[in-house]
């Protein structure tokens, strides 16, 4: 049996293990950093993005291209001392590989400065998840799967037909279709309500 000591440090023990477990199974990238540039907390996610975005090359402590993005945040401080600020930014490498970065301020009680808060997102592997999701929800056949996801991800009609080796008309005829479905999907939930 746990002391009346024991007990609120097995608790904030607890709630740590716990949030940590959260964030280490987030899709997307976490990075707590100091004004001075140092990685306080990096999740998984994080350390492949940051990976991805260096392109094989040494990792510095953190890709120029987010530290740009906190210095800019930095900055913004001193014009706007009592707003909340979030910078916003994407870094995009190719195509396939489109990175959204949103950056602000962490103020914790027991720290004398503020730390920068870090999120990333993959967002291709975002609009993958949805596309699968609309999938399964839409009802759509292996064809359609590939040719929606395709759309998602920002392929024209003519890049889709070259890609899955069909006619620029049948993309156009998928396309149709999945739309039909996400239609008759719409009026089932708007007549299923009370």
């Amino acid at each position: 049996m746990l002391t009346q000591s024991e007990r609120p440090k097995l608790l904030t023990h607890t709630r740590s293990f716990l949030l940590q477990g959260v964030l280490e199974s987030l899709l997307d990238g976490i990075l707590i950093l100091t004004h001075q540039g140092e990685q306080i907390y990096t999740n998984d996610a994080a350390r492949r993005i940051c990976q991805q975005i260096n392109q094989g090359k040494p990792i510095p402590p953190v890709p120029k291209e987010i530290w740009q993005a906190c210095e800019a945040l930095i900055e913004s401080r001193s014009l706007y001392p009592d707003r909340p600020v979030i910078i916003e930014s994407e870094i995009t490498l190719s195509r396939t590989e489109v990175f959204r970065m949103r950056v602000r301020w962490l103020s914790l009680e027991d720290t004398q400065h503020p730390y920068l808060v870090v999120l990333l997102e993959d967002y291709c592997q975002s609009l993958q998840s949805r596309a699968i999701s609309e999938v399964q929800q839409y009802s759509l056949t292996p064809r359609q799967a590939e040719v929606w996801l395709l759309h998602r991800m920002g392929y024209s009609y003519q890049e889709i037909a070259d890609e899955l080796y069909i006619s620029h008309n049948t993309v156009k005829k998928h396309i149709k279709d999945i739309y039909a479905k996400q239609q008759r999907s719409q009026e089932i939930l708007v007549g299923g309500r009370c």
